[in-house]
């Protein structure tokens, strides 16, 4: 192999990327956008939900992460899933240099790695069109609003998990460094870790109340 095939930022060092073509954007500029843009949906997500008068705080706030999360699986991980060579931009494209970015803390994504490429495709096309249909389904209190963030919920967990075992179980040494590792792998991760298992503890919840609540309605009919 040709020594250019190696000049890139990512470990493992011998990690072969053809014509591999460095960001134009620097982190803080990447971690400014994308900050701004997720203000940005969850802010207007909100001011959206205000005008149904008849949801709470918690539902409000709901709507928000699933507007943010759905946008996140389509736009982002949707074009890491269908971009194969995004390492190879020139145009300093906004998507390629997240991705780009993104890889520092785990070069399988530069590596194209066939496990991480299906659950982000899986994600994009499925779970990403079903949260925006969750933000419908709170907004209009339909009736399938807590069994469907349930299986979104579940969904995103076991893809988390297959991405972090996964990972370990393949040496867990694809971050540049451990400040990558920690901001990245970890820390950017967890968010879809903790979240959907509250979500899936309160929805749960709120289906077994309502069911004992229909038991205890047949139980009292019964009774007359």
């Amino acid at each position: 192999m040709e020594a250019s095939n190696y000049s890139h930022p990512y470990v493992p060092r011998e990690l072969v990327l053809p014509d591999f073509t460095p960001g134009f954007l620097s982190q803080f500029t990447i971690l400014g956008v994308f900050g701004i843009a997720s203000f940005l949906v969850i802010t207007s997500s909100w001011i959206v939900s205000g005008r149904f008068p008849k949801l709470s705080k918690i539902e409000r706030s709901l709507m928000c992460w699933w507007a943010f999360t759905g946008l996140t699986h389509i736009i982002l991980e949707g074009y890491f899933a269908f971009s194969p060579h995004f390492y190879k931009d020139k145009s300093a494209h906004f998507l390629a240099e997240v991705w780009k970015e993104y890889s520092k803390g785990d070069s399988r994504y530069a590596g194209r790695d066939s496990g991480v490429v299906s659950v982000e495709g899986i994600t994009a096309v499925i779970e990403g069109p079903a949260c925006l249909l969750t933000v419908y389904a709170i907004a209009k209190k339909a009736s399938y609003r807590d069994v469907l963030q349930i299986a979104i919920s579940l969904g995103q967990l076991y893809g988390t998990a297959v991405y972090f075992i996964t990972s370990f179980l393949e040496g867990d040494n694809f971050a540049s460094s451990p400040y990558y590792y920690y901001l990245y792998y970890v820390f950017m991760n967890s968010f879809w870790v903790w979240i959907p298992t509250l979500i899936v503890i309160r929805s749960w919840k709120r289906i077994c109340t309502a069911f004992q609540a229909e038991a205890q309605s047949k139980k009292k009919r019964k009774t007359f």
